[in-house]
């Protein structure tokens, strides 16, 4: 699956221009599948299916008063007493996880080298591993794209819907406060009423299990180091050359804060990896972004084929690592799709 994208990614390199939604159409379509009708197939699956069981004859009210995410609570729900099944709770968030994933890498200026990045992390490891984050990223992408045009209302709508597949979600509220159009004491008083809003709604009755089970029991993350690395290089990237970067893409300045954050997440692993971990998810958009228009930023000095080439084979090697070698990639292999069982 991820010489798709990789192909196109080299083949395309050469012209750097926005893809329409509808022109990855296809590519969106394959994913969806592929995500969404996995059997088996993640380190989380057993969780997840316990989610559905625990939903079936129970009165919704009952499971949204509990410590679960409501939105993935309430899907499971909808499911489990229609006798749906677990692939279509799947099916649901691999359709919104790559409705935002590839809204926003068809914006870029080499959009299949933006899904090319993507996929060996997050499409194969947090869509498939982590689907309450892969829903809540799918949906920050949304809101990423809508915080570039300066849209506080829009950017917040997905914020708060991804906040209800999975609480850590909220920490992306405070971008807000980059976007420059309005008033900016409206803007404070919103963001800051949102941000209330969702730790009271959402956060504050399961504040403390949250802070024991991922930093008072020392919770440790393997391989949290090498993600949250793989977040710091396009970081430093972009932080060498934010100049360059503001000169061409002067309303994203969000993503110089971003990165300062991949790099503040290298020296707090050691003292909670899979809370950071888990955090630092929300920071991968970097690796998107700032790989995906390297070729067209640096093309005075390097040829944008040269540039997509190598991003291809280094994230290609990335993935033979992962799959051959990671403790849990077992987890992942053979895969399994419903529509051959």
């Amino acid at each position: 699956m991820y010489l798709l994208p990789g192909f196109m990614a080299i083949a395309l390199s050469h012209r750097h221009r926005i893809q329409s939604f509808r022109s990855m159409g296809w590519f969106w379509l394959i994913f969806v599948l592929f995500i969404g009708l996995r059997f088996e197939v993640g380190g989380d699956w057993g969780n997840y299916l316990r989610y559905y069981e625990m939903a079936y004859g129970e009165p919704l009210a009952s499971l949204l008063s509990g410590r679960g995410d409501p939105g993935y609570v309430f899907l499971n729900w909808i499911a489990a007493n229609n006798d749906w099944g677990m692939g279509f709770v799947n099916l649901v968030c691999a359709v919104i996880f790559m409705t935002g994933l590839i809204s926003f890498s068809s914006k870029q200026p080499a959009p299949w080298l933006a899904l090319t990045v993507a996929v060996p992390y997050l499409v194969i490891v947090v869509s498939m591993g982590y689907t309450r984050q892969g829903v809540a990223l799918g949906l920050i992408f949304l809101a990423l794209n809508w915080l570039e045009k300066r849209n506080l209302f829009w950017f917040l709508f997905y914020i708060v819907v991804a906040a209800l597949f999975h609480k850590s979600a909220m920490l992306m509220v405070p971008l807000g406060f980059f976007i420059t159009r309005g008033n900016w004491l409206f803007r404070g008083f919103v963001v800051i009423s949102i941000a209330y809003g969702l730790w009271g709604l959402i956060v504050s009755d399961s504040y403390e299990a949250i802070w024991a089970n991922y930093v008072d029991a020392e919770m440790k993350s393997q391989g949290a180091l090498i993600r949250i690395v793989m977040n710091l290089a396009p970081a430093l990237v972009l932080l060498l050359f934010r100049r360059q970067w503001l000169r061409v893409f002067p309303d994203g300045r969000f993503w110089i804060w971003m990165a300062f954050g991949a790099v503040a997440a290298v020296f707090l692993v050691s003292f909670a990896s899979t809370a950071v971990d888990r955090v630092s998810l929300y920071l991968t958009p970097l690796q998107v972004v700032v790989l995906s228009r390297m070729p067209y930023l640096f093309r005075n000095r390097v040829t944008p084929q040269a540039t997509t080439t190598v991003l291809v084979l280094g994230y290609a090697a990335v993935l033979f690592v992962w799959l051959n070698y990671a403790t849990h990639a077992p987890h992942w292999l053979p895969y399994r799709n419903l529509l051959f069982q």
